[in-house]
């Protein structure tokens, strides 16, 4: 999955990233041959005291050191650069992806879920591709250079290098082998920590007034100390492995000294060859302690890049036609045919054959018992679902065969749960049509009943909005909702359960103001009070996903008990109202 994750977001920067190998091969090259010059130094220009060669080749020296930190500068800059971007194509490509899923895909997921592999998990896998250009591209390099060079100057201790290279591979595998699994382990439950920390976030108005505080607390506290107990464990695996890489190094010089040494001794080594051989023997050792780190973030990034991948080939339930259709007739109507809908894993469908027509002009209303499918049946209809049998259509055209920004352009839905983004009344409102006038949307907050408490602001339309519109009270936000429903002027309305939070008066005064804009439009809306249909057109009954009734209010009331019996139950609190 790592590979094939690089190799795909890598590839359109491949002139950067051959930069990145070319620049820090001359600054490798550079660094192992400055051991050898100094060497030169020691063994032709201070044991013969002849100062001209010492300068001269300490300038040489100077110049190479020069060489080194100019390639290495610009290695990094490229490397920087590529990483940055491919960090960027990556976070867009999830980023796009998540903004394709139906709300399926979303549920099996989750919002934390998303969020943490759009940002956490992108950023591992950018943090591996920087420290690859950075670090690992030279390390190799570096390794087997240093081999040579150190070969060149002494064979007789070359020995020493397998030994060492050999136990400090051995140690770091052991160690990289148990990090794996507690990497995998970390981000899920980084996962969750998220998650918890969201609800409670979100719902800390209802956990105040529950007094579930401590409940709360005690349930971020096991998710966080489960986060912690993971990062502890790499924490100690990778506290063991630095202190073993020194050790091997420091053991590794001890013994190059007392061998080389001994070789000095019997004529068979010069001392600035030992000089240069310890130097070699760091450099080899470095790089490998270099790829070692390295070695630490890659399961990681694997795991990440898993994760990533998993977003990336996941297809929306709901796809577009290969040739959608690109027009169609303004008369809104909407048939929904048979339609049955099963979520994935459930025992029984939530939806089982229903079939109605509803027509511009005309009100149809859903209503049904807490489950019955209503907010499901009106998902169906913008394809926020698809149909798992039967079908729906717009003006004739099944909706899986309407170009999906046709579709969507055609409909103006009110969720039942009313949500406003950052920003300001004025952008709220023109989500749906992005050139309304101010005018167009004082018309539209005068029919939703919100032009009142919206001139009371200091700022009008320029008041602010925080996340999810929480600045307002339910009410208003379910008005400024329709509002932004109603500044589109679509040709099909679609309400779900979008007048719960209204009072009766406020209610009836908007139904008042959408009937004249609504005339020539569909309108189906979900409802809870039988008083808010009571006037509709048609009354689509729903019972466990079933249609049972499907009528005006007096013909229901005499054919459909389940219509009759939610009539009954509501008559005592209306008639207190």
């Amino acid at each position: 999955m790592l590979i094939s994750l690089l190799r795909r977001y890598l590839a359109p920067y491949h002139a950067a990233l051959t930069a990145v190998v070319v620049l820090q091969l001359f600054g490798t090259i550079a660094a192992l041959y400055l051991p050898s010059l100094n060497a030169d130094i020691i063994d032709n220009g201070v044991a013969r005291a002849d100062t001209p060669y010492i300068l001269w080749m300490g300038a040489v020296m100077l110049a190479v050191t020069l060489v080194q930190v100019v390639c290495t500068i610009a290695a990094v800059w490229y490397g920087a650069r590529s990483s940055m971007a491919f960090g960027r194509d990556v976070r867009a490509s999830v980023f796009h992806r998540v903004g394709s899923f139906s709300a399926r895909e979303m549920t099996r997921f989750g919002a934390p879920s998303l969020i943490t592999r759009t940002t956490n998990d992108v950023q591992q896998v950018q943090m591996l591709v920087l420290l690859t250009c950075t670090m690992m591209v030279s390390a190799p390099i570096m390794c087997v250079g240093g081999i040579i060079m150190a070969l060149k100057q002494d064979i007789g201790l070359a020995w020493l290098i397998v030994v060492s290279v050999g136990v400090l591979v051995a140690a770091i595998a052991v160690i990289v082998s148990r990090m794996v699994p507690q990497f995998r382990r970390m981000q899920t439950r980084l996962d969750t920590v998220n998650r918890v920390l969201r609800e409670q976030i979100t719902g800390i108005r209802v956990v105040r007034a529950f007094v579930r505080e401590p409940v709360e607390r005690q349930r971020f506290s096991v998710a966080n100390e489960e986060l912690t107990d993971t990062a502890m464990r790499v924490g100690r695996l990778m506290a063991i492995m630095f202190p073993t890489v020194m050790l091997v190094l420091n053991v590794s010089s001890v013994a190059v000294l007392w061998f080389g040494g001994q070789r000095i001794d019997a004529g068979q080594m010069q001392i600035g060859s030992l000089t240069a051989f310890l130097s070699y023997l760091m450099q080899i050792l470095m790089s490998i302690m270099m790829a070692t780190f390295m070695l630490v973030l890659i399961p990681r990034a694997s795991v990440c890049a898993e994760r990533i991948t998993e977003v990336l080939e996941t297809d929306s339930s709901v796809v577009p036609s290969p040739s959608p259709v690109t027009s169609v007739g303004m008369r809104g109507t909407v048939e929904v045919r048979a339609a049955t809908f099963h979520y994935p894993g459930a025992e029984d469908p939530v939806l089982r054959s229903v079939s109605f027509t509803a027509t511009a002009g005309r009100l149809t209303a859903i209503i049904g018992s807490t489950g019955s499918g209503k907010t499901t049946l009106l998902s169906l209809i913008p394809r926020l679902f698809d149909a798992t049998g039967g079908g729906v259509l717009v003006d004739g055209v099944d909706v899986t065969d309407l170009d999906p920004e046709l579709l969507h352009a055609r409909i103006g839905l009110v969720p039942q749960k009313a949500y406003l983004f950052t920003g300001t009344i004025a952008s709220n409102l023109r989500y749906g049509k992005t050139n309304a006038t101010d005018e167009e949307i004082w018309e539209a907050l005068r029919i939703a009943q919100a032009d009142d408490f919206v001139a009371a602001l200091p700022e009008g339309l320029e008041a602010p909005v925080s996340q999810g519109g929480t600045n307002f009270s339910g009410g208003q936000r379910q008005r400024l909702a329709i509002a932004r429903a109603i500044v589109r002027r679509p040709e099909i309305y679609l309400f779900d359960d979008s007048f719960s939070a209204l009072d009766l008066a406020t209610d009836a005064r908007l139904r008042a103001a959408l009937r004249p804009i609504t005339r020539e439009s569909t309108v189906l809306i979900v409802a809870q009070r039988v008083s808010s249909i009571i006037d509709a057109d048609q009354i689509i009954v729903l019972d466990d996903g079933v249609a049972v009734g499907i009528g005006r209010h007096d013909d229901l009331l005499e054919s459909c008990p389940t219509y009759a019996e939610i009539v009954e139950s509501q008559l005592p609190a209306e008639a207190v109202a």
